[in-house]
């Protein structure tokens, strides 16, 4: 298989699959959040995994929203709703950084595009990125916090968020103060390098989550950038340990 080709990536399952089962019945009528999704691949692998769910995806940058509403027809996936906003801690208007370029030593027929998913609402650390990724243009998008989406849209709870907002992640977390107590679990990217200036570090993210009353159960990094999942106490608890790394969990009753 083909690493660097779109059909074959979202036809692969979720790494997130399995511990997701361990949480969630597959027939679940679960609400979840694809926050920066990017081309709409996390969201289309979810709604394969949980049938039933409703799927909401936040993407700001207007060619990745044209990228989604084709793969959503192309896959002909019915439970997921584009809302074209980036997430932050304010309500309003931002700029956005977009991203673009291309790996010197990648074909240029790949049915993959490796500059669109670096775009942030922080100026990027050019230092500390590849060379070949350019931010060359700047955009002004609409901003929501995620308390504010709440409220709107009447939510009691949400039960997953998948958040990859390039650096911006405790800004969109600091933008749910209220709601956070009412979110069950979060898989987010982490990064031990600052990509983009002022970006908050894994330590950081450990902090903040582990005060807002949600643990740690998995950790995936390649090098310095990775994910991690999070689960909030209030919906679920420890059950025990299969390794150093890895935790099984399960619902509390």
């Amino acid at each position: 298989m083909t690493l660097y080709n779109r059909n074959n990536y979202i036809l692969t399952d979720s790494p997130l699959k399995k511990d997701l089962l361990k949480l969630f019945k597959k027939d679940d009528k679960l609400t979840i959040l694809d926050i920066g999704g990017c081309e709409g691949e996390e969201s289309i692998r979810y709604s394969r995994i949980f049938p039933f769910s409703s799927i909401y995806i936040f993407e700001p940058l207007p060619e990745n929203q044209k990228l989604i509403a084709e793969n959503l027809e192309k896959y002909k996936v019915e439970n997921v709703t584009m809302i074209p906003i980036a997430f932050s801690d304010e309500k309003g208007i931002s700029q956005f950084h977009v991203s673009s370029g291309h790996p010197q030593h990648e074909s240029h027929e790949l049915d993959w595009n490796f500059g669109n998913k670096s775009s942030s609402l922080l100026s990027p650390e050019k230092a500390n990125n590849h060379l070949w990724l350019q931010f060359s243009e700047k955009i002004n998008v609409e901003t929501l916090t995620l308390d504010s989406f709440f409220i709107e849209n009447k939510m009691d709870e949400v039960d997953f968020i998948h958040m990859d907002v390039q650096g911006a992640e405790l800004k969109v977390l600091m933008g749910a103060k209220q709601c956070i107590k009412k979110i069950k679990a979060i898989w987010l990217e982490v990064a031990d390098i600052e990509l983009y200036k002022d970006q908050p570090l894994r330590l950081d993210i450990e902090i903040f989550m582990k005060a807002n009353g949600f643990y740690l159960v998995k950790t995936a990094m390649e090098g310095q950038v990775g994910d991690q999942l999070y689960l909030n106490r209030k919906y679920f608890r420890t059950f025990s340990f299969c390794n150093k790394r890895f935790q099984l969990y399960f619902k509390k009753k």
